[in-house]
């Protein structure tokens, strides 16, 4: 292994998960559906420097496609079993790794991950097998460590850094884009059937109102979240929908509370309500 190769497995290598997860995955599991964007909140040194930059707790995006059986494009399920002859019935994801490039994945990959589905709003099930099918076609495609240089100092502020940098962002020496990142990736497979993520909107001349597609090779984890034309699907670890009012009837303890200290989420007692003398004397 090279001095490279390890100090990629370095930064991408996953400690061990100190507390439970707070959401159901085996609800998510069933209830996701092709063309929905995977949020991911990673525990990796890379995954730390990710969400300082970007100030969000998501640090990598992944798209669903589904199985095997879900693929309508006998072209694209045939590249699908030639990249990974051992998809068959699994629910499959693509996704861009620092150490791997474009590459497919299983969803049980993330099963001890904090994960959250970003579902777009009213795309229909042709253009959703488009979006899955211009990310497939992608396989195989490097991560580009350069354009992650240059997403941190497009979003660090300018006062720091020299003006004259912005010039050369997202390109390479010859001046053509280089391919990107998981979120370039996802952003591209959507902007191709027009279907917004976070457009720039403007006035025309007559002032009515056009969008614009933002450059994707800017968009982050984050956005997707924060996009208004995705609906955000949550599996919480107890289901809510069970017993209403829910949160009567969920099972806290009574005698403990937590506090974060130095980044350590650590145990205290809760302290007793007693009746102080002075109010005694008032009785």
């Amino acid at each position: 292994m090279s001095l490279r190769e390890k100090f990629i497995k370095w930064l991408v290598t996953e400690p061990p998960l100190k507390e439970p997860l707070p959401f159901d995955y085996n609800r998510l599991k069933l209830e996701i559906r092709p063309g929905d964007v995977l949020l991911i909140e990673g525990r990796s040194r890379i995954s730390q420097t990710i969400r300082t930059i970007t100030q969000s707790p998501w640090t990598h995006a992944a798209l669903y496609i589904g199985r095997i059986d879900d693929i309508e494009n006998e072209e694209i399920s045939k590249i699908i079993e030639a990249k990974h002859p051992e998809a068959s019935r699994k629910h499959l994801i693509i996704e861009g790794l620092l150490d791997k490039g474009i590459v497919i994945s299983h969803l049980q990959s993330y099963r001890h991950q904090h994960i959250r589905i970003c579902r777009p709003i009213g795309l229909s099930t042709d253009d959703a097998q488009l979006v899955i099918a211009y990310a497939v076609k992608s396989l195989g495609q490097g991560y580009s460590i350069r354009q992650s240089l240059d997403l941190a100092r497009f979003l660090l502020p300018w006062s720091i850094l020299p003006r004259r940098w912005g010039s050369s962002l997202f390109t390479t020496p010859s001046g053509e884009p280089e391919s990107g990142i998981c979120s370039t990736l996802i952003a591209e497979a959507f902007t191709s059937v027009n279907f917004p993520i976070l457009p720039f909107v403007k006035d025309d001349e007559e002032k009515n109102k056009r969008l614009v597609h933002r450059n994707p090779y800017i968009f982050t984890p984050k956005d997707f979240d924060y996009s208004p034309y995705f609906e955000i699907i949550k599996y919480p670890v107890l289901n809510m929908e069970e017993q209403l009012p829910y949160y009567r009837r969920l099972p806290w303890t009574e005698k403990d509370i937590m506090h974060q200290d130095k980044g350590e989420f650590v145990s205290s007692k809760k302290k007793k309500k007693t009746e102080s003398s002075s109010d005694k004397g008032n009785e």
